[in-house]
């Protein structure tokens, strides 16, 4: 019996021995679970988006330069005005009384005016008679002195008759035009927005500032009124079309244009860690919606390029690696090709490809205009080339190239890609 043991005991040893040795050998490493999709060709745009207020493209403050008593309002919020429509009167009293006394001083000044025409024109007629003597020699030559005074002191007194005149004249204009500025007129036609002032009230007019009665806006053009950032303001010029959102409207859907751009930045805590730069623009609707009102929350999507029948891939499949951990690749070529980076950064924008023996191979790519979703790949894969969109974390950190990969198990812990 014991060289049955001995033939049991020698077969253990040889299994545990190939057991160990086949332990031993290489084992390909495990494979990465990721999601796969295709590159394709279509259309893509920039978008660039902006969230504003709404507001009337033209809105005029009613005020006046005159200090009174509002003593009539003909007109409320919500009531639409025409060019030239009478809104209200302040108390004119005061001013029709300064009319008349303008008047009476421009009436007192034409007057002496006159008066004084008629001595410089005898002043000047009897200057001709003592010339016309003088040259008979029956007038002396102080004679014809003393008629050359007293026309040209004639003369002096009308000249200062009619500035006086002129003074009285444009004194009893500005009044006038004080009196008609009592009644305030619409500037446009448009709705009153705001009333800020009622009757009996007291209004305080000044150069300096201004007391404002009441607000117009022309409701029949509006605008979306926003910031953006400086690297987006470059792609943007008049003319572009947007799609307009206003958050009171859910769901709806309104078109617009670019309108205006500002030349001048914004900048807000400059100096410090928190600058921001900015600049205002404006995104005018086609028409105006007739729920939509100035003050409305609203989103713009300005459409500001568009290319077509370009290769696109998942914005989240384009990541970047250190260049020193891509060997088997050419370095940038100097002045452009597919560095993601400006020289003197280690940086390249890669996309990961997968061969047909499911190995991802890490692509350097050259990246167009992005929309929200897609990105545009200008060199660096074809249409129709596999590539990895996600996980994120395995495509920021994790996956390498030359790493075999697989599609997540239907039913299994990552789900099914459809």
């Amino acid at each position: 019996m014991k060289w049955w043991k001995a033939v049991i005991a020698g077969g253990l040893f040889v299994g545990a021995a190939a057991i160990t040795v086949g332990g031993l050998k290489d084992r390909p490493p495990p494979s990465v679970e990721v999601q796969l999709t295709k590159a394709r060709k279509g259309t893509i745009t920039r978008t660039i988006t902006g969230a504003g207020k709404v507001q009337s493209a033209t809105t005029v403050k009613i005020s006046s330069n005159l200090s009174g008593d509002l003593v009539e309002l003909l007109v409320k919020e919500g009531m639409t005005v025409k060019k030239g429509q009478v809104l209200g009167r302040i108390d004119r009293r005061r001013y029709a009384a300064g009319v008349k006394q303008a008047l009476a001083a421009q009436n007192a000044a034409r007057s002496d005016a006159q008066v004084t025409q008629v001595e410089a024109d005898r002043a000047n007629a009897d200057l001709e008679r003592v010339l016309a003597l003088g040259r008979k020699e029956l007038a002396s030559s102080a004679e014809v002195d003393q008629a050359k005074a007293l026309r040209d002191s004639a003369l002096g007194r009308l000249a200062a008759a009619q500035q006086r005149l002129a003074q009285a004249s444009a004194v009893y204009e500005e009044q006038q035009s004080n009196l008609e500025n009592t009644t305030l007129l619409s500037p446009i036609e448009g709705t009153v927005i705001e009333v800020s002032r009622e009757v009996g009230e007291r209004v305080r007019g000044s150069d300096l500032s201004e007391d404002v009665v009441m607000t117009i806006a022309a409701l029949n053009v509006m605008e979306v009124k926003f910031e953006v950032g400086e690297h987006e303001v470059v792609h943007l010029k008049p003319g572009q079309p947007a799609e307009i959102s206003v958050d009171a409207l859910e769901g709806e859907r309104f078109e617009g244009e670019v309108v205006q751009i500002a030349q001048q930045a914004l900048i807000k805590n400059p100096g410090t860690e928190a600058e921001v730069t900015s600049f205002p623009v404006q995104v005018a609707l086609s028409s105006r919606p007739p729920r939509v009102l100035p003050g409305m929350s609203a989103e713009a999507r300005i459409s500001a390029e568009t290319h077509k029948d370009t290769v696109l891939v998942p914005i989240q499949s384009v990541t970047v690696r250190p260049e020193k951990s891509l060997p088997d690749f050419t370095p940038p070529v100097e002045g452009g090709g597919l560095a993601a980076q400006r020289r003197g950064e280690s940086l390249a924008k890669v996309v990961f490809v997968v061969d047909a023996d499911n190995k991802a191979q890490a692509r350097r790519v050259r990246t167009g205009i992005a929309s929200d979703s897609d990105l545009e790949i200008l060199e660096g894969i074809q249409e129709g080339d596999r590539v990895v969109e996600g996980p994120y974390r395995t495509l920021s950190k994790e996956i390498k190239s030359g790493d075999m990969v697989r599609e997540p198990q239907q039913g299994g812990p990552g789900g099914s890609k459809s």
